[in-house]
């Protein structure tokens, strides 16, 4: 690529961010052949090993020879956290930048991009392993609503963004005020710091398209996802030990299919949970990108005009970080 302005020498980033199955991951291998870039996933689930179809990997085969990171780091028994994230991304971000590529961030995770491109500053909070089996069994008990609404009684601004079968991270915002004393909400607003300029040349492109149509292919991709194995994937894992409690296991898809399995729902009531659940999450991205500064939003809804779409894309990108539109579209 071109080198940056003189006047501005902070390594360019570029970002690709949208809803689940909006269609991210064609278009991020095409910018990516086009624009001499790396790609990073941030995806909060694709760092886990052997969790594959459920989280819409591409396998090596299938990324046209572009370098991805990020991607199978971690075995799915053990947690990963956003503070992870953003210190080996950054770290990515650097070292492709000094090989003379493009660092580029293709994800749907809201919290794990964000924190990259401002620089979010995270509290060590800790753990209370005991409060969490305490939840657990809550949950268990009384149901995954009335543990979600134990968090909406303290943390309300939390409680909105997250769906009450979303049972990880509802523990851990009640964990954090517990250890606290103050709202998750409010602690990630402090380390936010909406102010701060990031340390990258920023150019963020957010996909989106009519929301019936989203959700025709989300229903879709749990369809191909189902077919391609899913069951099947979810089974093993369990018979190699990794706990349905684990991080990894609340994912989309891995929850409903385990319980599933479990003999707590039958087959069709756990497709159409997890149809739903999808579908919920994605107007959740929605609207967390929504609020992500200086994100340019792209209508891909018209199939017709693919050509123009990525023709208007690489003029965002010329435009952001001052090169040539000829040159990258070429």
């Amino acid at each position: 690529m071109n080198s940056l302005t003189e006047e501005d020498n902070r390594p360019p980033l570029l970002v690709l961010v949208g809803p689940t199955a909006v269609g991210k991951t064609a278009l991020s291998l095409r910018l990516a052949k086009t624009l001499n870039a790396e790609i990073i996933s941030g995806d909060s689930m694709q760092v886990y090993r052997r969790m594959n179809i459920g989280t819409a990997k591409l396998m090596p085969e299938e990324r046209e020879g572009i370098p991805h990171h990020l991607i199978d780091i971690r075995e799915p028994e053990h947690p990963f956290s956003v503070s992870e994230f953003q210190n080996l991304c950054s770290r990515n971000i650097q070292e492709i930048h000094a090989r003379g590529r493009l660092p580029f961030i293709v994800g749907g995770t809201g919290l794990y991009v964000e924190s990259v491109c401002y620089g979010f500053q995270f509290r060590e909070i800790g753990a209370d392993e005991s409060f969490r089996a305490e939840m657990r069994d809550f949950a268990r008990d009384n149901g995954a609503q009335a543990l979600h609404n134990r968090l909406n009684a303290v943390d309300p601004a939390s409680a909105a963004k997250l769906h009450y079968n979303d049972e990880g991270r509802v523990i851990r915002a009640l964990e954090v005020f517990r250890l606290t004393g103050k709202p998750l909400s409010e602690l990630a607003d402090q380390s936010r710091g909406d102010d701060k300029e990031s340390p990258y040349r920023l150019c963020i492109i957010g996909l989106t398209m009519d929301r019936a149509k989203l959700y025709e292919r989300i229903n879709l991709r749990v369809d191909e996802m189902l077919a391609a194995g899913l069951v099947d994937e979810v089974r093993s894992l369990l018979a190699e030990g990794v706990p349905r409690e684990a991080v990894s296991m609340r994912g989309l898809g891995y929850k409903e299919i385990a319980a599933y399995l479990a003999g707590e729902m039958n087959y069709d009531e756990a497709v159409d949970i997890l149809k739903r659940d999808t579908r919920h999450f994605a107007k959740r991205q929605l609207s967390w990108f929504r609020h992500m500064k200086a994100l340019e939003w792209v209508d891909i809804g018209d199939e017709t005009k693919n050509s123009d779409l990525f023709s208007r894309i690489c003029a965002i990108i010329a435009g952001k970080f001052q090169i040539d539109i000829e040159y990258i579209c070429s």
